[in-house]
């Protein structure tokens, strides 16, 4: 591949720390929660939910506690709890659940091969 597609370039230092910390690939999901409505999941992987919009209530299972976020709060989840969310405010909270793709064993070992069925030839060591 000749070209690379563009890309937003930031001089801040802090974000390019920030962008090493990260594990790629990474799942964003958005969601609103809407006045009236509980909504209610078992999570599939550790994740971090983000809040915006209104306030929202979250309570998880096996948890004495009901927590409540404010917009820019950020929650940790873990693998396999229930939850439960709601708001008590007259409009949609938004929501963002992300977390890191599991990585699945045999993938790298896998590339080579697809590479040749595609016609392509595998990057060379360095």
């Amino acid at each position: 591949m000749d070209q690379a597609s563009p890309q937003c370039m930031d001089d801040d230092p802090s974000l390019s720390a920030y962008q090493q910390d990260e594990h790629l690939p990474k799942v964003v999901v958005h969601f609103s929660v809407v006045p009236g409505a509980t909504l209610t999941w078992r999570v599939d992987a550790d994740s971090t939910l983000r809040v915006q919009g209104a306030r929202l209530w979250l309570t998880r299972i096996n948890s004495p506690y009901d927590h409540w976020l404010e917009p820019g709060n950020e929650f940790r989840l873990r693998r396999r709890e229930r939850v439960w969310l709601s708001t008590d405010s007259e409009r949609a909270a938004r929501v963002s659940l992300s977390y890191a793709l599991p990585v699945r064993p045999g993938l790298i070992r896998r590339w080579p091969g697809r590479l040749a069925w595609l016609g392509l030839e595998a990057p060379a060591a360095r």
